[in-house]
């Protein structure tokens, strides 16, 4: 007796194993800021993320000093990618203390060097992103085993009807999402780590497909403090787990406040051990969150494709607003987006709106939110097929500000 594989298992197999392929040939090609003084790029600013852990206690990491120059690459994500950075900078540090020497590391650029950094964001795609996403497709799907062990159908388990799902779609959607471009370039082209953020997220929508909402909260907590641009999905997230615990009828209000407390407490409790370092001083806490929501970048940069950015080609908000006044009317318009299909996923929840609900959110904030729409918000939808599309023409400008392929010919 032995166990077939069928061939749309091949399949998913196959196209993970291009997709690391693809990921190792953008390896090849250079980065942002490559031989680029003073700031040399993203790939910089990471390299010096590792240098500031592995070299400063944890008290100034986000604090400008002599030996911390926030004007220069300052640290102004969450405290997880702090402590990613001090892991990988410790084994940087192992392998080569020129890699992350205090000061006279600045602007280092090696091919040894390269190759560490490289293989760092690897390993996250590979730990983080590839299973998590290859998990969200298959999720939900219950496979009828047959008495010959094959495989009969798929089922698409929605709470009102049931759709079928051929084993193939599901496994073509498998493959178009790990070959997803948007993150490929980003991260192993540009030079982030958007890859393990985006894994949390997904294992966490995949936990709510599956009802471990608990579980689901404590892997969203970990999505939101590895890069703040996670409050994308946040509504969504907020508003399903919230109304499942509206009691139902028949069941008794205790048990709905119960079902929230047990939410609550796995949501702070996460939240006090990463950010457990940061609380001993309310000045240093502030300063944390002050690198996280800086206003001085203004709506948009250069190279997105949001709503203020198409508009302000007839209409100059960046000199007819401040930035306090932008900040006011992003907040408004997204929220206005984003709240009818919020609304709705609160009132009548299913878990077929809550994956809807995430793309809208997801776009909503892309399109209008201020400030925090940059290179890395072109990965946050990457995750659902109807968003790839729409992704290849929002990289465009990213992929030719940092000469990426055909983009980047002059």
């Amino acid at each position: 007796m032995y166990c077939r594989i069928t061939s749309e298992t091949w399949l998913v197999v196959f196209g993970a194993f291009l997709a690391i392929l693809l990921r190792a040939c953008t390896n090849l090609h250079s980065y942002s800021g490559e031989a680029k003084p003073p700031m040399y790029g993203d790939y910089e600013a990471q390299r010096h993320w590792m240098e500031i852990t592995t070299n400063l206690p944890i008290n100034e990491w986000y604090q400008n000093s002599t030996n911390n120059d926030l004007n220069y690459w300052g640290l102004d994500y969450p405290p997880l990618t702090a402590y990613h950075m001090y892991i990988c900078g410790k084994v940087a540090e192992y392998l080569n203390e020129n890699y992350t020497k205090l000061h006279e590391s600045r602007g280092y650029e090696s091919e040894d060097h390269k190759v560490f950094m490289r293989f760092t964001v690897m390993i996250g795609d590979v730990l983080f992103y590839i299973p998590a996403l290859i998990l969200y497709y298959h999720t939900c799907i219950k496979t009828i085993e047959t008495q010959d062990g094959g495989v009969k159908k798929k089922k698409f388990k929605n709470q009102k009807k049931l759709t079928e799902i051929k084993p193939m779609s599901t496994s073509l959607s498998t493959v178009i999402g790990l070959l997803y471009p948007g993150i490929i370039l980003i991260d192993h082209g540009h030079f982030q780590y958007n890859c393990i953020s985006l894994g949390f997220t997904i294992t966490a929508i995949t936990l709510i497909l599956k009802k471990f909402d608990i579980l689901a909260s404590i892997f969203y907590c970990l999505a939101l403090n590895y890069k703040q641009m996670e409050l994308y999905h946040a509504l969504p997230f907020f508003l399903y787990l919230l109304s499942t615990c509206v009691p139902k009828p028949g069941q008794k209000t205790v048990w709905g406040i119960f079902r929230l407390f047990k939410i609550g407490i796995a949501v702070i409790i996460t939240f006090i051990i990463i950010w457990y370092p940061f609380l001993y001083d309310l000045g240093e806490l502030l300063q944390v969150l002050n690198r996280q929501f800086p206003l001085g970048r203004g709506v948009f940069e250069d190279k997105v494709s949001n709503v203020w950015c198409a508009l302000n080609v007839v209409f100059k908000f960046k000199t007819k607003f401040d930035n306090y006044q932008m900040m006011r009317i992003c907040l408004f318009t997204t929220v206005a987006s984003l709240l009818p299909s919020s609304v709705d996923l609160f009132l009548r929840p299913n878990r077929k709106k809550f994956v809807l609900a995430q793309i809208n959110s997801s776009l909503s904030f892309f399109l209008f939110s201020f400030q925090e729409v940059t290179d890395q918000s072109d990965g946050c939808g990457g995750k659902f097929d109807c968003v790839i599309v729409s992704e290849k023409f929002n990289g465009k400008p990213l992929l030719a500000r940092h000469r990426f392929g055909k983009f980047g010919e002059r």
